[in-house]
């Protein structure tokens, strides 16, 4: 078992496919692939026929992960290689994990994250950050959670987050059941006032059909006492890059507004384009009448205010949730804009977590560090066993 650092906009499927990739062919490997290999062949013949379809591609290293961190998360991710799978089931349901992670107020989400689509708008200006912190209290110690409507249980042999896609309501007598959970540490970390930080509300907003479905689903009804849009919503002037193009969760670009109507903003051309009667040559002009050259754009920052926090929580905890739940506490809505697992276990990402960087170097250079990775966490067995 080991542990890698997740960077951000890639699934955790996709890191395991990647470090098989790296894995595979590496001379660290090959023992285990060889050994693999000569153990099917000395299964019986009708066992041989059933895999012999698996023989005609290239083997891989066997790997799974324990728990899974949302594409928008980064920190430590669990690798069980080889026979190490068959240990997984402890980080999954048996251990502590901390967390950073970033509340934005003032909004939510269908996802409670910033990935997801505006369903609900509320004030956020009373907002204080000693209001927040007092708030926090009533989330320490042992409670019940409720999970997100985006997230990975089954519902009569359905994934929630399915129901969710595709805009179906759930079962008929259904909710969502509150699950024990445990906050052994919860502190604030640092606090954002409004127009001060670089987290920003989604630009998409769900659809009246999106946003009833949310309601029943989240109870928004009785958080707002509007869920569509704000008095003084953002311009549309941001627009996020999607991880399905690579982009970094956080990274935006400006854009001019949809529609012409709207007033003009920070992205709004400062000299609309002359007609052609009125256009002068280059060498008739004054130098002071002639346009810029170059617009530096300002990004209009998000009125709300954020805060940064760090937990230590059970298995089977969602910080989302957490952080949704925050903003109702504090008569306001809210959603999670960042998010890092710093700890799970005996995993710390300060110390024994392979840097994801580190498999472009090649095996010269990642091969120690996994090497001894594994060795490290074979001790730690041996000696609890």
């Amino acid at each position: 078992v080991i542990a890698i650092n997740k960077p951000p906009a890639i699934s955790s499927a996709q890191v395991i496919r990647d470090v098989q990739e790296h894995f595979n062919p590496s001379k660290l490997f090959r023992p285990w692939l060889d050994r693999e290999q000569e153990r099917n062949a000395s299964l019986p013949p009708q066992q041989q026929k059933r895999r012999k379809w698996k023989g005609r591609k290239q083997r891989d290293v066997k790997m799974g992960h324990g728990g899974t961190l949302d594409p928008m998360a980064t920190g430590v991710l669990i690798l069980g290689v080889g026979a190490g799978t068959k240990e997984l089931g402890h980080f999954s349901t048996e251990c502590t994990k901390s967390y950073e992670t970033v509340v934005l107020f003032g909004a939510a989400t269908d996802t409670y994250d910033t990935e997801g689509k505006i369903v609900g708008r509320k004030s956020h200006e009373h907002v204080t950050k000693e209001q927040v912190e007092q708030a926090l209290a009533q989330f320490r110690g042992k409670g019940m959670q409720k999970p997100p409507i985006f997230s990975a249980l089954r519902v009569q042999g359905k994934r929630l987050y399915e129901y969710a896609r595709e805009g179906k309501p759930l079962p008929d007598g259904y909710e969502i059941e509150e699950r024990p959970v445990e906050v052994s540490e919860l502190e604030m970390m640092e606090w954002y006032p409004g127009g001060t930080h670089q987290w920003h509300w989604p630009d998409r907003e769900a659809d009246t059909s999106e946003k009833k479905l949310a309601e029943q689903a989240m109870h928004l009804e009785s958080e707002t006492a509007s869920s569509t849009a704000a008095p003084n919503p953002m311009p549309a002037t941001i627009t996020r890059l999607s991880t399905a193009e690579g982009a970094q969760p956080d990274t935006e670009v400006a854009q001019p507004p949809k529609d012409d109507a709207q007033p003009a903003t920070s992205d709004t051309p400062l000299t609309t384009k002359p007609s052609e009667v009125e256009v002068e040559s280059e060498a008739n002009r004054e130098p002071e009448s002639q346009p810029q050259e170059t617009i530096t754009t300002q990004i209009q920052r998000c009125p709300a205010p954020a805060v940064r926090l760090r937990m230590t929580v059970t298995s089977g905890f969602y910080v989302r949730s957490l952080c949704h739940d925050l903003g109702a506490a504090v008569g306001s809505l809210a959603m999670m804009s960042e998010l890092s697992r710093t700890r799970q276990s005996d995993f710390d990402l300060r110390s024994n977590v392979l840097q994801y960087e580190d498999l472009k170097q090649g095996e010269e250079f990642w091969g120690p560090k996994v090497q001894k990775l594994l060795e490290d966490w074979q001790n730690r067995k041996t000696r609890s066993s």
